[in-house]
Formats: C-alpha cells, structure tokens, sequence
C-alpha cells in the first residue's frame, strides 16, 4: 500500500508541470494569506463600526481611542505586509529586477488607513438608506449587525479603495469572501454612488464597468452584467473595454431584474421591474415592466371535474 501511495504522489506531481495552464504557485514569492485578508476585514468592521464588532469587552467612549490606535496599529502592519505579497504575486524567487519596494507597500498602507474616515461617511449613508428604504428595519443596530447587504457593500467599498490605489489580488479576495458569506457579487471595480442600499441581496451580481449614481436600490437577483464579451483576432477575449450598464442617481431595480450591456444607461429616477430583461436605455424617469403573465389556477374540484368527464385519465 505505502508503495501505491508513492507512486500515486509521484503521479500528481507529475502533472505540476504538464497541465496547461499551469494551477501551481510553485518556485515563486509568496502570495497574500486569505485567512489574513479576512482578519483584515474584520478588523476594519471593529473601526468602522465601534461597539458592534469587537472581541475585547465593552468599548467605552473614554477608551475607544486607545482601542482604536491599536487596532490601526495591527492593521498597518498586516496590510502592509499583505500588499507587498500582492504586489509581488508572479515573480519567480531570487527574482529581483523591478520588484515592488516594501516602500511602496507602506505608502499604499498608510493611505488607505488615511481614506477610512471618508469611507466612514460613505458607509454611514449606506446604512441611512437601508433604514429608510426597508419598513421591516428596526433600527440601525439591526441594520449593522444582521443585513447581507450592508456587509457585501462595507467589504466592496474597502476593497474599491484599494484597488483605487493599483493594489492587486486582495481586492478580489475580499469580494468573494463578501459573495461567498452572502450571496451578493460586488467587482470591486464597479463605481458606486452614495447611499446605496441592496434589500435582501441574495444572488445580486454587479460586474466590474459597471456606474451606479446616489441613492440607488437593488432587491434581490438583479444582475448588471454584460451583453458580449468582444475578442480579438485570436479569439482572446479584449480587457478593460467598459461591458457594464451606467445606473444614474434615484433609480429602483426590482428583484431578478436583468440589464446588461456597457451602453445601456438606466435614466434618472427611472423604476425597473421584477424579471425585466433589458439591454438598451431608457431616458430619465421611465417605468419598464414585465407585463403580467396569464395564469391559470386549477382547482382540485375542476381537476376532478375533468378526470369525471373522461378528458384526462386518471
């Protein structure tokens, strides 16, 4: 038996360097930790929402100061150290010519702890628009604490800020940790607006040109994804080319909407339907709706009625 083990390993490590593409990180520096990531994340939920998240007792006001420059303090250093993994992702070890510098890492570090307090204001907006766009809403706590869609948008907005600032692989992580934890597919690449707000989420996907404006509402399985994907003339599909809708200020989209394209502009305060599919604009202040389908309800008497009369056999 140790022997077939052995020359099962030797067959799987055979295939390291014989499948194309190659899904082995071997030989090379090493690349960012996602446990890492998400303990990233969770200590920048403690700083951007103080009291809620914390696992070290009660914070007071006279103490949250102390609280929070130690917990910057830890973040610096393992964004830092993060950042730089990701900025050197690829590169083959000993490999020295044009690397990033730890340098870099540290300034990219430094301004994005800079950008917390602004992003501080932004997500404030986004749990505002969540308490006055859901009735069933409580109270801001409930908000904080328990709506997957104030989550996906806390970790979207972090992870936009940096890749604002050309930070590779880490941006991604986080989204899909967000998506994977609840439902929601946010690219951090997407650019989104002030008060946003997404009621239930579940299998919400916002693809990575795509432009919300303010005060935008999303219900649940919206999809704002492209039409085509353009290749060139080697069949590669063409990056960086905007594929995504345009969603101006004030609009509604109801749940398992579908708009889709990188010239289709959804107008101002314009109202979306549940199930539409759409995939040209509309100007400002338009209403697309699904007509409404026929149905037909049989009951159990006219089932029987029908066996009765020998339509349909029993």
């Amino acid at each position: 038996m140790k022997k077939r083990l052995e020359r099962i390993s030797e067959e799987i490590v055979a295939t390291y360097g014989n499948v194309t593409p190659k899904i082995h990180h071997l030989d090379r520096s090493a690349l960012p930790s996602r446990e890492v990531v998400i303990n990233i994340i969770e200590a920048l939920q403690e700083i951007i929402y103080p009291g809620y998240f914390n696992t070290n007792g009660i914070p007071t006001s006279q103490a949250i100061t102390a609280r929070v420059q130690e917990r910057i303090e830890w973040l610096y250093e393992n964004l830092r150290d993060q950042i730089f993994k990701s900025l050197r992702h690829g590169r083959l070890l000993g490999e020295d010519d044009c690397i990033p510098s730890e340098r870099t890492a540290d300034e990219c570090a430094i301004a994005f702890i800079e950008s917390i307090p602004d992003l501080r204001c932004r997500l404030a907006k986004d749990v505002q628009a969540a308490y006055d766009g859901d009735p069933a809403a409580k109270c801001i706590d409930e908000i904080i604490f328990s709506y997957p869609g104030v989550y996906a948008i806390t970790v979207y907005r972090i992870a936009h800020e940096l890749r604002r600032l050309d930070v590779p692989l880490l941006p991604r992580i986080m989204t899909e940790y967000a998506h994977s934890r609840t439902g929601i597919d946010i690219h951090p690449g997407a650019r989104i607006g002030e008060s946003f707000f997404i009621d239930h989420g579940t299998g919400v996907v916002i693809g990575e040109t795509t432009d919300i404006g303010n005060n935008v509402k999303l219900y649940q399985g919206v999809t704002l994804g492209a039409l085509s994907f353009p290749k060139d003339s080697r069949g590669r599909i063409i990056r960086g080319r905007k594929r995504h809708p345009t969603i101006e200020d004030d609009v509604v989209i109801y749940a398992g909407a579908t708009i889709l394209g990188g010239d289709t502009v959804i107008g101002q305060g314009s109202v979306i339907g549940g199930n539409v599919w759409l995939i040209h604009s509309v100007p400002p202040g338009t209403r697309v709706l699904q007509e409404e389908p026929q149905l037909r309800i049989i009951t159990p008497e006219d089932i029987e009625q029908t066996i009765g009369a020998g339509k349909v056999q029993a």
